[in-house]
């Protein structure tokens, strides 16, 4: 019986000849054996070998968002810009024809805002809702954009896309000017940090590419750049949906000499978080517990770099250790950086869960109960001083009370001004206390552990985002020089006070009173007992005085020394 392989026809030198190449192998290891009369060890063509990389290997990411106020054009832009760097496949133009006579607002034009606004509420009301991601990339530079709405009830989906970008394009529409919502949306891009702007002077196509207008805009919005705390601002004339000024220079505004939109997001350098050259932290995720003989701390470098052998703190419990080993998606490895996801594994067997922060020995610090911040209030009911709220900052969560609101910042001035309430979209200054020691840094100096949001602990809705601005100091007891070392009134005020005197103004405060109520008591039973009347306040008087320097000789006002606990010793029925 003839075998399927002796059975095939061999081919002939006219089939040979007509094989310009050996057949193209997208991998050979599994693209099995070679055609007969083909040798085993023949080139192999690579189908990708002369085409050019779509971007450089060296290219680097930017990026950025598009805010202002609603029908501003954000998402025509975004649209506009994809079209014009051609990065819509062939079905997207075909939908894009399709939709646009469905839900198009350009007439017979194609509406470019229909590539990005994708949900069915959005092309109904003509209104961004959601944020839109889009990616695009030129050769020099790969982009992520994030469209963010401009509807003031929306603020917060805004806010939520800004948190992420390093360079935002503000767009102004060039009829209406600078509106509230692109003043409360300028200050929010500045509140999460954001140095580098462009401020896109939309349809210009609409006011006859006046120069006038273009220069009244610019000179309105540079004056409340002070408040702001950008330090790059461009300013360019475009026109959405025309296209002028987004890839190529316009004809129609030879007044203009400045970069493209393209050219200038190609060149941008943003100033951004380094947070690479930061010391060493790691928010735990999740402790990492496989088998008995593993146990692992889970979570994204946030700062700095770890190696083996690195001395590390856990925060807030101050547990030390060093590392044993770092662990990538791709097993062990020697160190790893800022941005990279790792299990790390200590020497020792201290006490690190959920929440906690892994730090560098050198600084063990930035763990406190309050903080002051900035934030933005999302949620339909008021803010008010007092409030009860889940605070969430990096990894850790834990409840905290709205201590003090400090003040409300008037979007049209950036004014803070006194407040009892924050109403919703209202930015705030407060200071919140949690009810157990968190890690927290000011949002300049780390943007993970300087960012929080706040949880209603009824309904789990987040109603609050925020940046930290300050972080309170620890507690610590109020040091007096040794009782031997002081003399004269100092020395009588602590045999009086006893051992008030080494407390807090609020526990010598609280001694003083208790001591006047007695010697008040003191004096009312003298009534009770019908001693002279004129003696009443005198005999108080000498309680008052004299009763402390009695109760010091007899060793009545001194309290128990503590005894010392050892904290590696639990008894029967100890918590642990």
């Amino acid at each position: 019986m003839t075998s399927p392989t002796q059975a095939r026809r061999l081919p002939d030198e006219a089939d040979l000849a007509q094989r310009s190449a050996p057949a193209a192998l997208e991998d050979e290891t599994f693209a099995g054996p070679a055609p007969d009369g083909v040798a085993d060890d023949a080139a192999v063509v690579d189908p990708q070998a002369g085409m050019q990389p779509l971007v450089s290997p060296a290219a680097s990411l930017l990026r950025f968002i598009t805010c202002g106020s609603v029908d501003d054009g954000k998402s025509t832009l975004i649209g506009r810009l994809l079209f014009e760097t051609n990065s819509v496949f062939d079905d997207q133009m075909d939908a894009l024809k399709r939709d646009s006579k469905k839900f198009g607002t350009t007439g017979e034009d194609l509406d470019f805002a229909l590539l990005v606004d994708g949900l069915s509420a959005e092309r109904e009301q003509g209104i961004t809702i959601d944020v839109a991601y889009r990616y695009f990339s030129t050769a020099g530079r790969a982009f992520i954009i994030a469209d963010t709405p401009g509807h003031e009830q929306y603020t917060r989906n805004m806010a939520t896309g800004a948190s992420q970008a390093e360079l935002a394009v503000i767009l102004v529409d060039a009829r209406k000017g600078i509106l509230p919502q692109t003043r409360r949306h300028s200050f929010i891009t500045s509140l999460v940090g954001i140095k580098s702007v462009i401020v896109a002077i939309n349809k210009m196509d609409l006011v006859d590419y006046s120069q006038e207008r273009f220069e009244e805009i610019r000179r309105g919005y540079e004056a409340i750049l002070p408040a702001l705390g950008f330090t790059d601002v461009t300013f360019i004339p475009v026109s959405a949906k025309a296209g002028d000024n987004i890839v190529t220079r316009s004809p129609k505004t030879p007044w203009y000499r400045g970069e493209t939109l393209l050219e200038r997001l190609e060149t941008v350098e943003p100033e951004t978080f380094d947070a690479g050259a930061e010391p060493f932290r790691l928010p735990v995720q999740w402790v990492n517990r496989p088998n008995l003989d593993f146990r692992g701390f889970s979570g994204s470098i946030v700062g700095g770099k770890v190696t083996k052998g690195d001395a590390v703190v856990a925060l807030p419990s101050g547990g030390r250790s060093r590392v044993k080993g770092v662990h990538g998606p791709d097993g062990e490895v020697d160190s790893a950086e800022a941005g990279e996801a790792v299990t790390i594994t200590l020497t020792d067997e201290i006490d690190v869960s959920r929440g906690d922060v892994l730090v560098s020995e050198a600084v063990a610090a930035g763990v406190s109960r309050s903080f002051s911040g900035d934030l933005l209030w999302m949620a339909n009911r008021p803010l008010i001083q007092g409030g009860r709220l889940i605070l969430k900052i990096a990894s850790a969560q834990t409840p905290a009370t709205l201590t003090t609101l400090d003040a409300a910042i008037d979007i049209h001035s950036y004014e803070a001004k006194p407040a009892d309430a924050l109403s919703m979209n209202e930015i705030g200054r407060v200071t919140l206390t949690a009810e157990r020691p968190v890690v927290a840094l000011p949002y300049g100096e780390n943007r993970d552990l300087g960012a929080f949001i706040l949880i209603d602990p009824v309904s789990n809705e987040t109603v609050a985002l925020g940046v930290v601005r300050s972080v309170g100091e620890a507690e610590s007891p109020r040091k007096v020089a040794p009782a031997e070392t002081r003399t004269g009134l100092a020395r009588l005020a602590d045999l009086w006070l006893g051992e008030a005197a080494r407390g807090d103004e609020k526990h010598r405060a609280a001694k003083i009173r208790a001591r006047i109520a007695g010697s008040v008591l003191v004096g009312f039973l003298a009534l009770i007992f019908q001693m002279p009347l004129a003696w009443v306040p005198v005999l108080a008087i000498l309680d008052f005085v004299l009763r402390p320097f009695l109760a010091v000789a007899f060793g009545a006002d001194r309290l128990p020394e503590s005894a010392s606990v050892d904290p590696t010793v639990v008894d029967d029925g100890g918590g642990i």
